[in-house]
């Protein structure tokens, strides 16, 4: 009896585990795998942020799937994340992240031009206030984020308490009328307008998030500078340090201060402050052009300036004036790495091709292209080359030489391939250049060869050196 009722108690318990497997099997198949809601949730992110609007129908999914690749990888390195094309766990984690509702990569109107108030004094209103703080608090968040722009540039900010301002702020729950609606709490936080009339220059913040002067929740004053820095004209940044970085992360507003890309690419817009402003310290000093020892990364024209690559950042200069400016590279160019490393322009084409390590990047008419960046290899260059030293296009010739160590190439920009006979040393066919360089560009009928602190002019029908000068010489230093 006793082993008939263990039998019996066992083949309950295996009925059981049946029909509760059965029902969860049952239950699974009516939920959507993670997978296929990763697929849609970042098919609405990369959208938004990234430009992916077409429907392909079904007949040309194979096209949709290189479309959604090409997008991934295109966030992929305005993150630097590992550039894959897929929908691995880092980058779906950076996509859950919450962050600025302001597309990173601009491919319509927005931003396009540089945007900015032509102006100096620019008035503000706050439209409505967050249940979640005090008024007086909310007040100062956004005074002192206003504060944190006016320090680095010649710009002062006034509030109004009626009418319209040229910047309008105010908090919002889903739609809120200007066919950008929020989406809840977390993901996107806020958004703003480029400088302009009508709705440029306003800010937005999502009232579904819980706001605070601290920790707790999402602090108003960082998000309030990081939409301000849109409201005056800057777009996003892929350094993590700046705050034009386009996630959200917790910084102590007490001890807050905007990083050297920030602060770069609010004066490429508007200058530096005016003499009685203080200067803020930057996470990390800014080379002065005028130091004697700095020299060039990337020398090259660009239409009517002539471009002068340094680390993260450049400068430019009108040759025929004394006009200067300063850039951050990320604020122009966000998926374009730091560290340019050659640069060359064909003025006819309106093409300007930037070189690092061993892959180039195409600008037209100052758009960085798609399909970018390739290999030098394409170009002819063999396995053994890892980087250009510099480069310079000859529009007389219609060649392209590249400098290498010791050794230069010459490439047929109209045959598309390299010139036979190639490498030769520099020394034997640029007499008084080399044995290296660090930069190059073409000017006026000569060469400008960059060596340390030291640039020399070479004529080009001459063939040799007129003039030895300093690197920083076009700058009246």
């Amino acid at each position: 009896l006793f082993w008939r009722e263990k039998l019996t108690m066992k083949l309950l318990l295996l009925i059981l585990v049946l029909w509760v497997t059965e029902l969860g099997a049952a239950s699974q198949a009516k939920v959507i795998s993670p997978t296929e809601m990763d697929e849609e949730f970042a098919e609405m992110y990369l959208n938004h942020f990234y430009g992916l609007t077409e429907t392909i129908p079904m007949t040309k999914m194979k096209i949709s799937r290189d479309s959604l690749k090409e997008k991934i990888q295109e966030m992929q390195k305005f993150f630097g994340l590992n550039v894959t094309g897929q929908l691995d766990t880092s980058t779906l984690e950076v996509m859950h992240k919450p962050r600025c509702g302001v597309p990173d990569v601009h491919h319509y109107s927005t931003f396009q031009g540089r945007p900015v108030w032509k102006k100096h004094e620019i008035t503000y209103r706050i439209n409505n206030y967050t249940p979640d703080m005090k008024k007086e608090d909310v007040d100062y968040a956004i005074q002192k984020a206003f504060q944190v722009w006016s320090d680095v540039t010649p710009l002062k900010f006034r509030r109004v308490h009626a009418g319209e301002a040229d910047i309008m702020i105010s908090f919002a729950n889903g739609a809120h009328g200007d066919f950008n609606p929020f989406d809840g709490k977390d993901g996107i936080l806020a958004h703003a307008y480029e400088p302009g009339p009508g709705i440029g220059g306003d800010a937005h913040f999502d009232e579904a998030e819980t706001w605070s002067k601290n920790q707790q929740g999402r602090n108003l004053f960082l998000v309030a500078v990081h939409e301000l820095g849109h409201s005056l004209g800057l777009g996003h940044s892929n350094d993590r340090k700046a705050i034009m970085y386009p996630n959200y992360g917790y910084l102590d507003p007490n001890t807050f201060h905007l990083s050297s890309d920030d602060i770069r690419g609010i004066q490429s817009l508007y200058g530096g402050p005016e003499k009685h402003q203080p200067m803020p310290n930057p996470d990390r000093p800014k080379p002065a052009v005028c130091d004697p020892n700095l020299s060039f990364d990337a020398v090259t024209t660009l239409g009517d300036k002539i471009i002068f690559f340094k680390d993260g950042v450049f400068w430019w200069k009108f040759p025929e004036t004394s006009k200067t400016g300063i850039s951050s590279i990320s604020s122009l160019w966000p998926t374009l790495p730091s560290g340019i490393q050659a640069a060359y322009e064909i003025e006819a084409r309106k093409q300007v091709f930037l070189f690092k390590d061993d892959k180039y990047w195409l600008l037209s008419n100052l758009r960085l292209q798609p399909n970018y960046p390739k290999s030098i290899y394409s170009l002819g260059f063999p396995k053994y080359v890892k980087k250009i030293d510099g480069a310079v296009f000859n529009p007389l010739l219609y060649k392209t030489y590249f400098f290498v160590n010791s050794w230069y190439w010459r490439y047929d920009e109209r045959n598309q391939r390299m010139d036979p006979g190639y490498p030769r040393q520099i020394t034997k066919n640029f007499p008084g250049i080399g044995p290296k360089i660090d930069a190059v560009f073409y000017f006026k009928r000569n060469y400008y060869f960059f060596q340390g602190s030291t640039q020399l002019q070479y004529d080009v029908m001459l063939h040799r050196v007129t003039k030895r000068l300093r690197s920083s010489n076009w700058f009246g230093c």
